[in-house]
């Protein structure tokens, strides 16, 4: 029986992937936050966030922890406390999260596992929230919460709070992780970031045109890993880096020419296949609890 069995009282909640399909800088406010453009698209792979209400009122992260990440830091946690103290909620709970997205990788696992923890316990508790008190709670832990807690792929502006519901058309993406952790308020203040770039369209990104993403140039010149990746990458299309991240991806229009291209890469290439989804599995979930099922992830 697992560990987190549901007869014990265990949830399960899928905490899916993203990736931002470009990343533009077009100027930096006056709180020091940059202006930022990009395109989220979720995925249908991710980590599963499992849940368990307590009666004593406790938050307790239980289970293997993310390497590095102390749990007064770790951000389920702080998702967990942030929704017990802004509604006083008398419940507590037990979180486990099994991790498959790479830590510091830009597939934003992070956020979506605390996205998850804040639309999962809404529900567990009996809140009753909408989205956007949700979303609002979300942006507080981190720029790519909310668009987690909403669930559907958009495009983003301002810091990332301002979302746009966007269709995408089919695709599959092949995933790659040089293994390099890359330090997002470190890479912002690089010397040879581009954060004037002129802003970008949605009827731009649209018509298929080059957007490029601003950490690319930056994150190929500092690190040799990430570099050699782009290489090896390009062998089987065209590689592109995802958030702030050191993780790249290449997409393809179906999963037959996804699957070749990832047998057709070098050994050693920490690689897998994930598919683009028109909406978060998380979404799904949560419509399954609704109806009185227990959501397993």
């Amino acid at each position: 029986m697992s560990a987190f069995a549901a007869a014990d009282g265990w949830s399960a909640w899928p905490a899916p992937a993203k990736l931002n399909l470009f990343l533009r800088i077009s100027g930096r406010r006056a709180d020091g936050y940059h202006e930022l453009q990009t395109v989220f698209r979720l995925l249908d792979w991710g980590d599963t966030v499992h849940l368990r209400p307590r009666e004593d009122g406790h938050i307790l992260r239980v289970g293997r922890p993310a390497a590095g990440v102390a749990a007064a830091e770790d951000l389920t946690v702080r998702a967990a406390k942030l929704l017990q103290m802004s509604y006083n909620m008398r419940l507590g709970a037990e979180i486990a999260v099994e991790k498959r997205i790479p830590m510091g990788g830009g597939f934003g696992g992070g956020s979506s596992d605390a996205a998850t923890v804040l639309v999962a316990l809404d529900r567990l508790w009996g809140l009753g929230l909408d989205e956007e008190r949700l979303a609002a709670l979300g942006q507080t832990l981190g720029a790519d919460v909310p668009v987690f807690v909403r669930g559907r792929n958009a495009w983003a502006e301002g810091i990332g709070e301002r979302l746009y519901a966007l269709e995408l058309a089919p695709a599959w993406y092949l995933l790659a992780s040089p293994g390099v952790h890359a330090g997002t308020a470190e890479l912002f203040q690089a010397a040879d970031l581009t954060r004037d770039a002129p802003p970008a369209t949605i009827a731009s990104f649209l018509s298929g045109a080059e957007l490029g993403n601003a950490f690319e140039p930056v994150l190929r010149h500092r690190e040799p890993a990430v570099e050699a990746l782009f290489a090896a990458l390009s062998g089987i299309g065209r590689p592109r880096l995802t958030g702030s991240g050191s993780g790249c991806f290449v997409e393809f229009a179906d999963r037959q020419s996804a699957q070749q291209a990832l047998a057709a890469l070098p050994a050693g290439i920490n690689a897998r296949l994930a598919r683009g989804a028109d909406r978060s599995p998380l979404l799904d979930a949560v419509a399954q609890y609704t109806t009185g099922a227990s959501p397993s992830g």
